[in-house]
């Protein structure tokens, strides 16, 4: 039986992730890749061909998806969002209702939060 989950533009194949601990997760497109030692909250959602892995944690509301890709460390929370071709990685944060679009990098120790919106070619560290 086919598990399918709607993320905005009708239903797809999906399933929960397990996290590391053994907890039920949220919800991964089967197109989208999330690796055992990643945490996905029970609420986040990873969709379209995203990519989590490493110890990255995507919490909350959050949502990871487009080609987006976020690793290392990296924690993307509340209602945040990481699409496009973005990536998020190191110890980097994205909270709050921010938003990491097109072909911008958040790494190292950087933080964006609130209502921020970092896109284009943008690189932060």
């Amino acid at each position: 039986m086919s598990t399918t989950y709607d993320f905005g533009s009708g239903p797809v194949p999906a399933h929960r992730h397990v996290n590391p601990n053994g907890e039920l997760g949220g919800w991964v497109a089967d197109t989208a890749t999330v690796a055992p030692t990643a945490r996905i909250g029970e609420n986040a959602e990873v969709f379209g061909t995203a990519k989590v892995f490493g110890n990255a944690r995507v919490l909350g509301d959050a949502k990871v998806s487009g080609h987006a890709m976020v690793y290392g460390n990296a924690m993307v929370s509340d209602g945040a969002e990481v699409y496009g071709y973005a990536e998020v990685s190191g110890n980097a944060e994205v909270s709050g209702n921010a938003r990491v679009f097109g072909n911008a990098r958040v790494y190292g120790n950087a933080k964006v939060s609130g209502n921020a919106r970092v896109f284009g070619n943008t690189v932060l560290t």
